[in-house]
């Protein structure tokens, strides 16, 4: 064993980290697991901001924050965890604040906020329109001011269990080459989303599902994984994200006849409509042949360049590298991209799962505050203060518990397994599986589902998790093997969207994310106002289901 501790955390965006400050100044003996350097984390391309009731511009408050959330998420999301993330959020960014992170201000010195989409008051604090860049670097520097340990570019590919326990992680040494386990008393997975399920997304290379994959094949339950959201502003062809900051400060969308065509889709709310209703709105107004080589278009030049270039620059930057545009002259071509799973790991309101000694926070994890669409900017929330949350109660029970002793025979099957993968010399390479995965995905489980391509999903995935069985690594080497994490993470990647497909067929209505126009175009709260529960057994997923928590707001028609 390489090393033990109180709590270790897989994953160093800003839910590990926050979990990782939380955990060390609760006293704990803390390390962070991470496959790619920690400020190269996929949270440091969140643009658009964070979402707290501070009031600076408004009469808002912890109450309203919470009903636009539970109404966001088309009443899918549990209301008290939602009521968890709104009463904490403004002492979270407070503290984010007194730790060094430069909002943009208002005039009068306090933090700014924009308006986002589907929310009441304009509450998303932000820095200019590189939000998550900012943050992340502070906690970064948090981390190093507490001198934590860095598994950097360890690649984490197995939990640890004995006893009814986690114990541990077993990870692939990226730099150095060969299977390594780190014991611990707790183990917190914060390892961000699977975008890369998609082709057109707006997600890093590195977010393939680990954590949420490693805790599916220890019997923990997945959480309403049909519900993966699109972005309706995302850069044709390339996915890159043109953050929702733009519709805050006042872009408009328009089709191929130059129309603002929200207003037949959500003419109160207009572009400031929640991500669901924009993202089908701009696929209709696609589907139907309003378009320009399949995109909308995103038009800022009413704003003028000051406003552009002190708020968006990195928009602007964007634009022009990726699709040679610059806004302050001309609109942006952007189109609907898969961008973030509201669904996840299932947790309880301190990111504790059924397996003892194993939590989860941030993306990868359910709690659920989203439901069924989550906000702009509650994404940020979540990482801050389920991160937090989480953090803290890894350390309290890791501090009251003593012995770590994962059994090294699971060091030692886990080497035999990897090394039957790299003696394979004859089979077929892992991109042709995932170029597949990725395209038929999108094809048919994208923005609208319909019943036969659902289940003709089900039987490619099928087809491609029985070709993977003889996937082959040509790189047999040990230093900086990307061809055999690239195997690994494909294998993540497919029983996800095995778990995805298995919960969208069983969702017979449209609720948020997950629509279905031909066959039940309306929600069905008697039947499935509840959560879709995936475990995997007998190398496929089994379908359960649990009630959503509601408090005090009953289901209510979702217009805006």
């Amino acid at each position: 064993m390489e090393a033990k501790h109180d709590v270790l955390i897989v994953g160093a965006g800003l839910a590990g980290m926050r979990a990782a400050i939380e955990a060390f100044d609760a006293g704990a003996d803390v390390a962070l697991i991470s496959k790619i350097h920690p400020v190269r984390s996929h949270s440091g391309a969140a643009e658009g901001g964070i979402n707290a009731a501070l009031g600076n511009a408004s009469e808002d408050d912890p109450e309203k924050h919470a009903f636009d959330t539970v109404k966001g998420s088309d009443y899918l999301g549990d209301q008290d965890a939602i009521q968890v993330l709104c009463d904490e959020a403004p002492g979270d960014v407070y503290q984010l604040e007194h730790w060094g992170a430069v909002f943009s201000r208002t005039e009068d010195g306090r933090i700014a906020q924009r308006p986002f989409g589907a929310a009441g008051e304009p509450r998303t604090a932000y820095a200019a329109d590189i939000t998550g860049h900012v943050l992340i670097h502070v906690l970064y520097e948090q981390v190093m001011k507490r001198d934590l340990a860095v598994y950097e570019e360890w690649f984490a590919w197995k939990l640890v269990e004995d006893e009814g326990r986690c114990q541990g992680v077993i990870c692939w040494d990226l730099l150095n080459g060969g299977l390594k386990m780190v014991g611990a008393k707790t183990v917190i997975l914060a390892t961000g989303g699977a975008g890369r399920l998609y082709t057109g997304t707006t997600n890093a290379y590195s977010c393939t599902g680990d954590g949420m994959a490693m805790a599916l094949r220890m019997g923990v339950p997945l959480k309403d994984m049909e519900m993966m959201q699109f972005h309706p502003t995302t850069l044709s062809p390339s996915g890159v994200l043109i953050t929702e900051g733009c519709r805050g400060e006042g872009a408009y969308l328009l089709n191929s006849e130059g129309e603002r065509f929200l207003v037949r889709y959500a003419p109160n709310a207009m572009e400031l409509a929640s991500r669901d209703v924009i993202s089908r709105a701009e696929q209709t107004e696609i589907d139907e042949g309003r378009a320009i080589d399949g995109n909308v278009l995103l038009d800022l030049r009413h704003l003028g360049a000051d406003r552009i270039i002190e708020r968006l620059h990195g928009t602007r930057e964007l634009s022009m590298v990726f699709a040679g545009v610059d806004p302050i002259h001309e609109p942006i071509p952007v189109r609907p991209g898969a961008h973030y799973h509201m669904g996840g790991i299932d947790t309880d309101v301190d990111g504790k799962t059924v397996l003892e000694g194993l939590y989860a926070a941030g993306e990868c994890a359910c709690v659920s505050v989203h439901g069924a669409n989550r906000l702009g900017g509650n994404a940020l929330m979540e990482t801050i203060t389920y991160g937090k949350r989480s953090g803290r109660a890894a350390a309290e029970w890791a501090l009251a518990n003593t012995v770590v002793a994962p059994p090294e025979s699971a060091l030692t099957d886990a080497e035999q397994k990897l090394q039957a993968l790299l003696d394979r010399t004859d089979g077929e390479r892992p991109h042709a599986i995932r170029d597949e995965m990725a395209e038929t995905m999108h094809e048919n489980f994208g923005v609208f589902r319909r019943e036969d391509q659902m289940r003709r999903q089900g039987e490619i995935v099928a087809g491609l998790l029985e070709r993977y069985e003889n996937v082959v690594v040509e790189d047999k080497g040990s230093v900086f093997n990307s061809d055999l994490t690239q195997a690994l993470e494909l294998e993540f990647l497919l029983e996800l969207a095995s778990c995805m497909v298995e919960a969208g067929l069983a969702r017979r209505e449209s609720r948020g994310a997950h629509a279905r126009p031909y066959d039940y175009p309306n929600r069905d709260d008697e039947s499935f106002m509840k959560h879709t529960l995936v475990t995997w057994a007998d190398g496929r997923p089994q379908l359960t289901w649990e009630p959503v928590r509601v408090t005090k707001w009953q289901p209510q028609e979702r217009t805006y």
